[in-house]
């Protein structure tokens, strides 16, 4: 399986990061990675994850000006792609197709060959804007999954958090990760 991952400029890049390692230890996934300037500027402003640290934990890696880079031809065979955080410029070029980045060139690609597109965008407020775009993305295919904060299944601390935001992503082609904990329901007991 193949699976390409967009870091952009938005805050939270260390749930790009994460998503790598945890595609990395479910093993037999090739990840193929595109930072943004931005998102090279946002690891050092909020990390203290080096960059890279970040680059090894993919199988692959182009620079977001690669417009030549395998991912960028709808002939180079992957699942999809998870842009994480999703920037709004990102959103906007996503739901215009101005593929000006390759961030934006394989995300159109994924959605020309009917591919899954997963955007996880991080800003707040939403505008109306940003709301509008988001609107376009759903309809033109992709899955917004909005890294919004859970309870229900008692998450202690912000890795919590993290695992159950990639849980959700990873929902999304099928794969499991082992530290989402799923909704078990409320006071149902099992009926024998």
């Amino acid at each position: 399986m193949r699976i390409i991952v967009g870091i952009t400029g938005a805050s939270g890049v260390v749930l790009g990061y994460r998503l790598l390692l945890t595609l990395k230890n479910l093993g037999d996934i090739e990840t193929h990675l595109v930072i943004s300037e931005a998102a090279e500027e946002n690891f050092k402003l909020e990390t203290n994850i080096g960059l890279e640290e970040v680059i090894s934990s993919a199988n692959f890696y182009y620079q977001n000006n690669d417009m030549a880079a395998l991912i960028s031809s709808g002939s180079f065979l992957t699942e999809g792609m998870v842009i994480v955080p999703c920037s709004m410029k990102t959103l906007s070029a996503v739901s215009t197709g101005y593929t000006n980045t390759l961030i934006a060139r394989a995300a159109d690609v994924c959605l020309k060959e009917n591919r899954r597109v997963v955007l996880v965008p991080r800003e707040m407020p939403l505008g109306k804007i940003h709301l509008k775009n988001l609107l376009s993305a759903s309809d033109l295919g992709c899955i917004v999954i909005p890294p919004m904060l859970t309870f229900y299944s008692s998450q202690q601390n912000i890795d919590d958090q993290i695992n159950h935001i990639n849980g959700k992503i990873l929902m999304q082609f099928g794969l499991d990760c082992p530290q989402f904990v799923s909704w078990q329901g409320g006071k149902n007991k099992e009926v024998v």
